[in-house]
């Protein structure tokens, strides 16, 4: 039912369809609160079975058209959506680049699995979709998506002032990327 799977030793990277909304809106529901610091501020209902039925629809367009890969992270041992790893705007050309983002439940972090789960994405991505560069910022706060960036090859490129609005208010960035370097 899934349209990619990839899988690595604890998980399995899959691109949901649109019949498994209820997957996706319970991990977001379940981590809502957790996520909220690093996340715009979302309407009421955003996490409802039918706005990600709408949503993952729109993503399996995306996918189709090679312009993005939204990746649900299900544990292998309990089937349980516990991460999302995204590689959006997704630039051909002589860019040839895209935008990772990435979430993890809160009973899960401190385990390796986002590093495990991202080794294997970026892999897809480099070796499959043959990406030259990914890119991916965090907010200065964030200590563990920079040392987790770090540990990935991702180096510091610069700093954006007032870059996004995260959690209701524009928020810096410190913008990171990793080059593939099979395409040099």
């Amino acid at each position: 039912m899934a349209l990619l799977e990839l899988h690595s030793a604890r998980l399995d990277l899959v691109v949901l369809s649109p019949a498994q909304a209820e997957l996706e809106s319970a991990y977001h529901l379940d981590n809502q609160q957790h996520l909220a610091p690093w996340s715009p501020l979302r309407p009421a209902d955003y996490y409802s079975a039918e706005q990600v039925r709408l949503r993952l629809e729109q993503q399996a367009v995306a996918y189709g058209f090679g312009n993005a890969v939204h990746f649900a992270l299900l544990e292998k041992a309990s089937g349980q959506m516990i991460g999302t790893c995204n590689f959006t705007g997704i630039m051909r050309g002589a860019f040839q680049a895209c935008y990772l983002g990435y979430s993890l439940a809160a009973a899960h972090q401190g385990r390796g699995l986002m590093h495990e789960a991202l080794q294997t994405a970026i892999g897809h991505m480099f070796e499959e979709l043959k990406l030259h560069r990914i890119m991916a910022n965090y907010i200065p706060d964030n200590q563990r998506s920079a040392a987790l960036l770090e540990r990935l090859g991702f180096e510091r490129e610069g700093y954006a002032r007032a870059y996004l609005q995260i959690a209701g208010r524009w928020q810096d960035h410190v913008l990171t990327a990793r080059v593939n370097d099979a395409l040099m």
